[in-house]
């Protein structure tokens, strides 16, 4: 990958920077040199097998790692070097959506949206009530969802319900972690559209974390793919695929087997 330089991008369209990162867990080095680049407002998605280093590489972009070297620039500031109480400040930016939703089962819908709101803010009862059941109705959800359990829910409705608590707290970065897996191509499909049209509403960067191939296609607008620890490739999607730009991203595309000739992905923000 080409080196990042800064002076010639835009300061406020580069909303999260991963310059030269390695992360080694005793002799084994997990993160190997990775850079990227990812803009305000678009759609990210780090695509890999199993041990590619995805799960590391997320978090250390949202704190909960630091690397043995290198940067993770959010807005601007570096990261790596901040202790506790400023990683707090930083991790407001962020909003994260779980591989399962991580609903818990013994709260209604309504508690598990609210839970953000009650625990990090001062807002009164009726405040918080009125933006869960705004955000829920932004979502697909009937008001009448939110006094149900998450065991009472689809798979698609408790990724919605996950999606606003994820947006309780407003953040400006929303991460999912494998949104489709486990998931019917039906319901992945409306997860993805799920993705694009929170992006599009509330003008939020999104970092996808998958191995869905069909998904990347349909929302990236950038994607990095990682082996081994090293991202092999990085680009639209549509560059990710052309054989003579990158034989390596093509054969894994190719061996994922979707027919990405017939998948386009959204535009990008502007156009």
């Amino acid at each position: 990958m080409p080196s990042i330089d800064r002076k010639n991008t835009k300061p406020r369209d580069d909303h999260l920077v991963v310059r030269n990162v390695i992360k080694r867990f005793g002799d084994v080095v997990v993160l190997d040199d990775v850079s990227m680049v990812i803009r305000r407002g678009q759609t990210a998605v780090i695509i890999g097998g199993s041990g590619a280093g995805k799960t590391t590489l997320l978090r250390i972009l949202i704190g909960l790692e630091k690397p043995s070297s290198g940067s993770v620039f959010i807005d601007g500031e570096d990261i790596v070097p901040l202790g506790g109480l400023a990683m707090n400040r930083v991790r407001k930016k962020f909003g994260m959506v779980f591989q399962y939703s991580a609903l818990l089962d013994s709260l209604s819908v309504m508690d598990n949206v609210a839970f953000p709101l009650v625990e990090h803010t001062r807002m009164k009862k009726a405040a918080i009530r009125e933006r869960v059941l705004s955000t829920l109705e932004s979502l697909g959800l009937q008001t009448s969802d939110a006094q149900k359990s998450p065991a009472e829910l689809s798979g698609g409705m408790r990724k919605r319900v996950a999606l606003a608590r994820a947006l309780m707290l407003e953040p400006e970065i929303l991460i999912y972690d494998e949104p489709t897996s486990g998931l019917d191509p039906i319901t992945s499909r409306m997860v993805d559209d799920l993705i694009e049209e929170t992006r599009e509403r509330y003008g939020i960067t999104s970092v996808v974390i998958s191995h869905d191939m069909a998904s990347t296609f349909r929302i990236a607008h950038q994607a990095f793919l990682l082996i081994r620890g090293k991202v092999a490739a990085s680009g639209t999607p549509e560059e990710l695929a052309d054989i003579n730009r990158n034989k390596v991203s093509h054969d894994f595309i190719v061996t994922s087997g979707v027919a990405f000739e017939r998948i386009s992905r959204p535009p990008l923000p502007g156009d």
